[in-house]
């Protein structure tokens, strides 16, 4: 990098050059209004602007998942850094990084006042607060350290496993000159993560793998944090096992391909879940194992598998360690390649052979869309039918972007999703509003192409702000609104609790939203209404034939469940309790229940009405 009597503002923005990052997203304020001047001076980074900090971290993070390359997220002192903190935590949830970089009051005021609340005047101490959702955060207060405090932010925001880092930069520091340009410290970090495979636990796998009758592998996003996305098909070549995805890697592997068994969860697929539990070795590579993943009751989870867990963060190996036979600390990419060049596929193949008509036979008897839970109602369509009718609508290299609620539960239980096509969401943090500025990250990551927005009413009004922004910049985002008067999952947890009583959640309630077809006027984008079959199969195909950005109403039922999910149950005494994984809501017939498990039903599960 040359450098020649800059600011250290100018360093930033040289740096962004030099690390060709050609998109940020933020808005200025006058406590980084250097850090603007000198982007737009250079003339190589283009600023995003968003109206709204949040949107901003949220941008930076799909702009990471649809190109693979680091962004950052540029805001000001006081409120701006403070709105922020949700993107940033939804980052450091899903592993995805990025650097942010805050602008902060002049350096003398946060010495002079650094006991106090506030600091001259709007400012606080951000660093410390982002300290525990960032992997890295770090307050510049000398003008020669800018270079070393940049570096060292990217090398750690991508090294191990992935995540947020936050600089903050007083404004008297971000126009300081740099008069000793050539004795700028420099960030020389030989740490990098290794892989703490040895040939001991490749050997215990190949014996595992031989014992086992019933294998299964589930491929978290870790593999695609780990640049292992082509290693999967060849893995599955040599060891053909039943295979899972999570959520955040639905499209790691084609929907459709043969070892494809689906989602398993606590909103997953029946057929998935019952796969998963009745398996007597799990494989796990990338995929944390949460509670959405696994359930609440970690004992009942996979009762008699051995289960193997590959993951780059040893707390998450740690997590479940009673239930764990071998942790591995290793990213996908290297235990996949030492996986493939010292294990043997030696399992009897007459066993496998049963295994997988076993499980072809129970995604048969109950396919992901089932013909009661997900039946039209009321003359509305059903969220799931829609969702999957509508991927089969999906063109070569589609990219999905969801918010929350039904976008989220009934696309990630039933999307079909094939090569080349991706769907990506906030699943850690799962925060309402996620959507629109997630759209406009990737539609900028895809050189301002094409993006399907699913969208429900009631995150749409968390970040409506970002309409702007895509009108601004003239992005081709397709948004689709699940309009469902209101908060439709919180209306199903104030029935499960409350006997129905409703608060906060609809209009009759308190909550209510706008006509998104004067919504769709405001904001310069055409407006669709789908109420029924006959508008979907009508419109959906000039929908997709549209240049600009669009707004459609698809209405949806108010009180539409969401099912299949792990839910609370009756005994035949009157006691309420939360069945194991396999056991999903609404509830199969115990003999239909007995009859597609291969291990023994859980006694919670016998006596269930």
């Amino acid at each position: 990098m040359k450098i020649q009597n800059k600011k250290v503002s100018d360093i930033i923005a040289l740096f962004l050059k030099e690390k060709k990052i050609k998109h940020v997203f933020g808005i200025i304020g006058s406590a980084n209004a250097h850090v603007f001047d000198s982007i737009s001076k250079l003339n190589y980074t283009e600023i995003v602007c968003v109206h709204h900090e949040q949107a901003a971290t949220m941008a930076m993070q799909n702009y990471y998942r649809t190109t693979g390359k680091i962004s950052a997220a540029l805001v000001t002192a006081g409120g701006a850094s403070s709105n922020a903190i949700t993107g940033v935590i939804s980052a450091w949830a899903d592993s995805i990084p990025g650097i942010i970089i805050s602008g902060q009051e002049n350096l003398r005021f946060i010495k002079s006042y650094k006991k106090m609340r506030m600091w001259g005047i709007q400012g606080f101490d951000s660093t410390h607060m982002v300290s525990k959702v960032t992997k890295y955060s770090k307050r510049l207060t000398k003008p020669k350290d800018i270079l070393f405090e940049l570096e060292k932010s990217h090398h750690i925001s991508l090294e191990g496993r992935p995540g947020p880092t936050w600089l903050d930069i007083p404004i008297d520091i971000q126009g300081a000159k740099l008069l000793k340009i050539n004795k700028l410290k420099k960030f020389n970090s030989r740490k990098e993560f290794k892989s703490k495979i040895i040939k001991k636990d490749l050997s215990k796998i190949s014996k595992m793998i031989r014992s086992s009758k019933r294998p299964v592998f589930w491929f978290g996003n870790g593999i695609k944090l780990s640049n292992a996305r082509q290693m999967v098909e060849k893995v599955l070549k040599r060891f053909p096992f039943p295979t899972f995805v999570s959520w955040a890697a639905i499209d790691l592997l084609n929907s459709n391909h043969k070892l494809n068994f689906g989602r398993p969860g606590v909103y997953g697929n029946r057929s998935s879940n019952l796969i998963l539990q009745n398996a007597d070795l799990i494989i796990s590579v990338g995929a944390r194992m949460s509670i959405p993943m696994i359930g609440y009751v970690h004992k009942e989870f996979a009762r008699k598998a051995k289960i193997i867990q590959v993951d780059i963060d040893k707390t998450e190996i740690k997590k479940l360690k009673k239930k764990i036979n071998l942790g591995l600390n290793s990213d996908a990419d290297t235990f996949f390649k030492k996986f493939l060049k010292h294990s043997k596929n030696n399992i009897n193949k007459k066993s496998l052979k049963d295994w997988l008509v076993y499980c072809n036979k129970t995604l048969k008897k109950y396919p992901h869309i089932e013909t009661k839970a997900h039946a039209d109602k009321k003359g509305f369509i059903n969220s799931y039918k829609f969702l999957d009718k509508f991927s089969n609508y999906f063109r070569k290299n589609e990219c999905v972007v969801t918010d929350m609620g039904t976008a989220l539960l009934s696309g990630h239980q039933v999307l079909k999703i094939k090569k080349n096509q991706s769907l990506m969401t906030s699943t850690g943090l799962g925060e309402m509003g996620f959507g629109l500025p997630g759209a406009i990250g990737a539609s900028f990551g895809r050189k301002k192409g094409e993006i399907i927005c699913l969208n429900c009413d009631g995150g749409m009004m968390l970040n409506l702000q970002e309409l702007q922004t895509i009108d601004h910049y003239k992005l081709p985002i397709k948004i689709f609104v699940f309009n469902n008067d209101g908060y439709l999952m919180i209306k199903h947890t104030q029935k499960n609790l409350f006997s129905g009583r409703y608060s906060a959640v609809n209009k009759k309630t308190g909550v209510s939203c706008p006509d998104f077809k004067k919504v769709a006027l405001a904001f310069n984008m055409k407006y669709f209404l789908i109420k029924n079959w006959k508008d979907f199969h009508s419109q959906i195909p000039k929908i997709l034939k549209e240049k600009k950005a669009i707004i459609c109403d698809v209405m949806m039922d108010p009180v539409q469940y969401f099912h299949p999910k792990l839910s609370t149950a009756m005994t035949n005494k009157g006691k309420i309790v939360s069945p194991p994984l396999e056991d999903l809501s609404p509830l199969l017939s115990r003999s239909s229940l007995k009859k597609s498990m291969l291990i023994p039903i859980h006694k919670k599960s016998k006596n269930l009405n």
